[in-house]
């Protein structure tokens, strides 16, 4: 074991951990404001409940013994065999370090897909998808990339979660807008966020996070941990200024609200290159990522589904832009492979395979599960709870008083 990975590693682990919260503000800002506790309460309490799916099963099906490169097996159910030994997938760290760094992904991961639903859904209904859908899709998509599965046997590259966390719960956020439906009044009024200044310090925070998110998934304090953070930041750059000129040139002014849509978007989009590309490679994928999202954003109103607060634009989008970015910019020289543009147009086609699995499976998996919990304990909450809002209606309490 060595003492500065391990350090690093707990480190990055709080730094995650951090990034929910912050989601938690970010998207509560964004909500009306008799909405505002209800959408908060979503990921936050995803803190709890998808840490205790994680240690009981999630962690074991997806880091235990391969079985036909789908799924691991029950090795680590309940943790056990899991403690201060360095005797888990890697040799550097206690097996317990790269447990819980593994499992604030797996937090964050159900917290995003809230946004789409949110001002809309049943708290029992969302507890009990969003514990399921931890177990049979984001256990199944983390063993696929890092666990010892198809996925990164086939050579995919993902160096913190393009598809096993922002695919993924884009993929479940267009389900779940399917299944559940238009917020009433969707479409024939104006859903105005009520507190700009919060979805400001949760993008921040998530931004801030987001370095143990990318640099920590080198899982050593070394130079591929630099170049993650280093390529994570400029990205993230390169994006508010991307989605700010299409702001301008679109609508006429740039937003503080594009600006935090903008760095979201440049984290997701960067997420899965971070350790495999250069610096200067890095700008193109966020600036791609500030303009496809924008893009992205746009095209809920054509196709006319809801999504409360931009999963699928921002996540879906960002997520499937930087896995193919990946197969371009990639290069051997920083680590991993070469991609496209530096002679190995292979490395594409196997990003884009991965892609189409990761949206197949996700979504697919995902309807079949809001399915039966909607036919079970019922998704969508009551014409009268939904015009009262979420916060009296499931919470009893109330975000403001005045």
């Amino acid at each position: 074991m060595n003492a500065a990975d391990t350090a690093f590693i707990l480190i990055c682990s709080a730094l995650v951990m951090f990034m929910t919260p912050g989601l938690a503000l970010f998207y509560g800002g964004m909500a009306r404001s008799k909405n505002v506790l209800g959408t908060i309460m979503h990921s936050f309490f995803l803190v709890g409940l998808a840490t205790l799916v994680w240690v009981f099963i999630g962690y074991s099906l997806s880091f235990g013994t391969d079985h036909g490169g789908l799924i691991g097996g029950l090795d680590y159910l309940f943790l056990q065999g899991v403690g201060m030994e360095a005797n888990g997938p890697v040799d550097n760290l206690p097996h317990l370090a790269f447990m819980i760094f593994q499992c604030m992904f797996a937090v964050i991961t159900p917290a995003l897909i809230s946004g789409a639903y949110a001002e809309r859904i049943r708290f029992g209904g969302f507890v009990a998808f969003s514990a399921l859908w931890l177990v049979f899709v984001y256990s199944p998509m983390c063993h696929w990339v890092w666990g010892g599965g198809w996925m990164g046997a086939m050579g995919a590259l993902d160096f913190a979660g393009g598809a096993v966390v922002h695919m993924s719960s884009a993929a479940a956020a267009l389900a779940a807008c399917l299944v559940l439906g238009k917020r009433k009044g969707y479409g024939k009024g104006a859903f105005i966020p009520h507190n700009l200044p919060m979805t400001i310090t949760g993008a921040s925070i998530l931004w801030f996070g987001w370095f143990g998110f990318n640099a920590g998934s080198a899982l050593a304090a070394n130079g591929a941990a630099a170049n993650a953070f280093v390529t994570t930041h400029v990205a993230t750059a390169a994006a508010v200024i991307g989605w700010a000129l299409m702001e301008k040139f679109h609508r006429g002014k740039a937003t503080t609200l594009g600006a935090a849509s903008g760095a979201v978007a440049g984290l997701v989009a960067i997420t899965p290159a971070a350790g495999f590309v250069t610096p200067m490679g890095s700008v193109i994928i966020g600036l791609g990522g500030g303009v496809f999202c924008y893009l992205g954003v746009l095209l809920k109103v054509r196709l006319g589904y809801d999504d409360s607060l931009d999963v699928v634009g921002v996540h879906g989008v960002g997520g499937t832009w930087g896995a193919l970015a990946t197969g371009l910019f990639a290069t051997a020289s920083v680590g991993g492979t070469d991609g496209l543009f530096y002679g190995n147009p292979g490395q594409l086609w196997i990003q884009f395979v991965s892609v189409v699995a990761t949206w197949v499976f996700c979504f697919s998996v995902s309807w079949v599960l809001l399915k039966i919990v909607d036919a079970t304990l019922g998704l969508r909450v009551s014409e009268e709870e939904e015009v009262r809002g979420l916060d009296l209606s499931q919470h009893s309490e109330a975000g403001y008083q005045m």
